[in-house]
Parts: structure tokens; sequence; C-alpha cells
């Protein structure tokens, strides 16, 4: 089965049927597979700068997102970083994708801060700037907590976000998270502080 291609990558829910590898012993729990079926049609919709209200019922009110430039908290700022995609580019979409899903160990420090399950999608997004195609690999790290995402992290090149904890000196990493963040709150005030595009 291996990598899967979106065939119909700028419509909604264009792929339903991701290939699957389980980390861990035994067989997937057909709840698992349930709520990752149900969560890469919006996933695909956020990237590919359709996204609507409904696509971010899968987030934790409190949920995270971050990527090496922008640290969204909140489900709220978490639509401003996806609804600004489509004031960016001309075109963005996730062209290609494998989904690998797995349990996270108790105690590990992954699940006691972020949750029981980790969802691991390796893929291939497309961009267009000022008319010049962009493509890059990323890995999408989504850490899920009673079905609903906590933390999303888009690591491009599918290199680890450089923060406090990565880098060698805690302050520079500190110094780069708190870039994220502004960056972040000036996108969140240009859109509208979330505000879906139907109430614009």
């Amino acid at each position: 089965m291996g990598k899967h291609t979106n065939p119909n990558p700028d419509e909604s829910g264009a792929e339903m049927d991701p290939a699957w590898e389980c980390a861990g012993k035994g067989a997937c729990e057909l709840k698992q597979r349930r709520f990752a079926d149900t969560i890469m049609p919006h996933i695909l919709n956020l990237y590919g700068s359709c996204a609507k209200a409904k696509d971010f019922d899968m987030y934790a009110p409190n949920a995270s997102f971050e990527d090496p430039l922008t640290h969204a908290q909140g489900v709220k700022q978490i639509k401003s970083a996806f609804y600004s995609l489509s004031k960016v580019f001309g075109e963005s979409k996730i062209v290609e994708y494998h989904i690998q899903e797995s349990v996270i160990a108790p105690g590990k420090k992954e699940e006691t801060t972020y949750g029981t399950k980790q969802i691991l999608i390796d893929n291939k997004q497309h961009y267009k700037l000022l008319g010049k195609n962009i493509h890059m690999i990323s890995l999408i790290k989504l850490y899920v907590e009673n079905d609903k995402i906590v933390r999303h992290e888009d690591w491009w090149d599918k290199k680890p976000l450089r923060n406090r904890d990565t880098v060698s000196f805690p302050l520079v990493g500190r110094v780069m998270e708190m870039g994220r963040r502004g960056l972040m709150l000036a996108t969140h005030a240009m859109m509208g502080f979330g505000k879906d595009p139907s109430s614009h």
C-alpha cells in the first residue's frame, strides 16, 4: 500500500482511503481507524485552502498548532493560520501522503504532555507563490486525546521544530518561539481573529 496520492486535492473530502501502518503490538483498533479516516479529509481541506468551520471540529478547544513560522494557541488562532493560506498562496495542497498511527506508551513525555495517541502524516505539499511552484516534504504530527487533536505540528523537510528544547542554547530557542507567537498574533488580527469565511 505505502504512499497514497490525493487524486482530487482541491475538492473537499478528496481522499477517503488512506494507507495504514499500526505501530506497536497487535492490529489497529476499529475506533482508531475510524477517527483517522474521519479527520484526513479535514486535514486535506486545511492545507488545500478550502477549509470551512466544520473542519476545525476535530481540535480540542485549547489545541495548539506549530510550524517553523507560527505558533497558534486555541482553535480561533488555528483557524486564522489556515484561513490565511489563500491570502498568501495562489495554490496550496497536499498531493501525496502516508499515515501511521500509534498509541503512546503510558508515562512517556508525549503522553503526559500532549495525549495518548499519535498520528504521523508523511506528506508532500505543493504551493504556488507569485506564479512560482514550490514543492515541499513535510511530517505532520498530531497528538490526540479523547478523539480530539490537542497538538498539531508541521515539520518542514521533516526537521524538528526549533525551540528551547531542541537547540543548543535554550535562550535562542525561546527567542524563536517568541517570534513564531508574534507572527501568529499579527496573522490572527489580519484574519479577523479567527472568523469563519461565512461571517465576513
